[in-house]
């Protein structure tokens, strides 16, 4: 950690960070033509974008900008693991940190930690549950596929929505900001699985304009809470929210970070992943633990 690391991310101690989201999501959603095209194409000549694995792979087809960043794939670009007992990658992006939890902390990047509890946040969350068992953080950068989807087949049994910050989360911010996934607003999915429960937290980030749930209106919900600053629960569209390993469970209206938590002795992951790994949505992470494998 640098100094040069410190003084370039300053200013976001002090950035007002919903305000300038709220501005990049409605530039974002601009249906106008111009503005659209021109977005779409200075995007495109700074990331390296696949645009051939996209669902449609004209931009004309695109109604914004949003609507092209958060782009579905086409069929069967992204095949889920063979092996029922696979747990499949949530998201496109790289490998921030993967491992164990050990007293209740995980690791944010070389040298520091946040707790478990603080991640989970509000009194009403069980982070013992989760204590000495194993987790993995993926960052998604702007060029990568931004949807979620399950890692697991299951059933979500709670979703909660956790007000904060919305620093950026990238390897510079992550050195600099001390419990910084802790600090972002976040929506806490959990889902009750073969694995036991297994939590996928989507952390909001600077810039992101909102993030969705295939299984319930987010927006709605935080716009009904008002300015709250305590967790509250969302509640899914059907009282038993069943998903499948794979399926859509969410988006990123702009770039951010997925966790994954699983309690202990329940998963392994593929020891061949570590920091700096590139992984997408439905490679193998790792695998539940049991005593064998079964071909789909």
């Amino acid at each position: 950690m640098s100094y040069l690391d410190h003084l370039i991310t300053l200013p976001q101690q002090i950035a007002p960070h919903h305000a300038l989201s709220r501005i990049a999501g409605r530039i974002a959603r601009s249906r106008n033509k111009l503005l659209k095209e021109l977005l779409i194409r200075v995007f495109l000549l700074r990331y390296d974008v696949d645009i051939g694995e996209a669902e449609r792979t004209q931009l004309s087809e695109y109604d914004s900008f949003n609507d092209f960043f958060t782009r579905a794939l086409r069929s069967g670009a992204r095949p889920i693991p063979k092996t029922t007992s696979a747990v499949a990658c949530p998201a496109d992006g790289t490998i921030s940190q993967l491992g164990n939890i050990d007293d209740s902390s995980l690791v944010q990047a070389k040298g520091r930690f946040y707790s478990l509890g603080a991640l989970l946040g509000g009194s009403d969350s069980d982070p013992q549950r989760f204590n000495n068992g194993t987790f993995a953080t993926i960052y998604l950068a702007p060029h990568n596929y931004h949807r979620v989807h399950a890692p697991v087949s299951g059933t979500i049994t709670r979703i909660r929505y956790v007000p904060g910050r919305l620093f950026s989360v990238n390897d510079r911010t992550a050195r600099c900001v001390d419990r910084l996934f802790a600090h972002n607003e976040r929506i806490i999915v959990e889902i009750s699985s073969d694995a036991g429960m297994i939590v996928v937290i989507l952390v909001g980030a600077m810039l992101v304009a909102s993030m969705e749930l295939t299984c319930c209106n987010v927006e709605a919900a935080i716009k009904m809470a008002g300015k709250t600053t305590a967790p509250y629960l969302i509640e899914p569209n059907k009282p038993t929210a069943a998903i499948e390993r794979g399926a859509e469970l969410g988006r990123f209206n702009m770039g951010s970070t997925v966790i994954i938590l699983a309690e202990p002795g329940r998963l392994d992951w593929d020891p061949t992943l570590g920091h700096g790994s590139p992984v997408e949505v439905g490679q193998t992470l790792g695998s539940i633990k049991t005593t064998q494998q079964t071909p789909i």
